[in-house]
């Protein structure tokens, strides 16, 4: 278990990182229009939605692995959250901060 709780600790610490990161404020952007055409600004604006969507995917994992190490220090690490049965083994070595089996995670 000292490994996994290793693995999910460097995992929190990345997220942690990569959030704050995408947490920093954009540089000047000097006057940048939205016109009809593609543009600078249509191209920043798409960007930043699909960094939105990069940072809600980030919260999301981030929620997971603190709630994998709340079941580590618990005992309940390995057991979905949902159904309270045992979370496959292959699951748990690819994703080690899985809280939910496979059935209850494909809802």
């Amino acid at each position: 278990m000292e490994d996994v709780a290793a693995r999910l600790h460097a995992k929190k610490a990345e997220l942690d990182a990569q959030m704050a990161l995408m947490e920093t404020r954009p540089g000047e952007q000097g006057s940048i229009s939205f016109g009809k055409r593609v543009g600078e600004g249509t191209s920043m604006a798409v960007d930043r939605l699909s960094q939105v969507a990069v940072h809600d995917q980030l919260q999301v994992t981030l929620a997971d692995v603190t709630r994998a190490l709340e079941k580590l220090d618990e005992g309940s690490y390995g057991r979905c959250d949902v159904c309270g049965e045992p979370i496959g083994q292959d699951r748990l070595e690819a994703l080690p901060w899985a809280v939910l089996c496979v059935t209850d995670a494909a809802r």
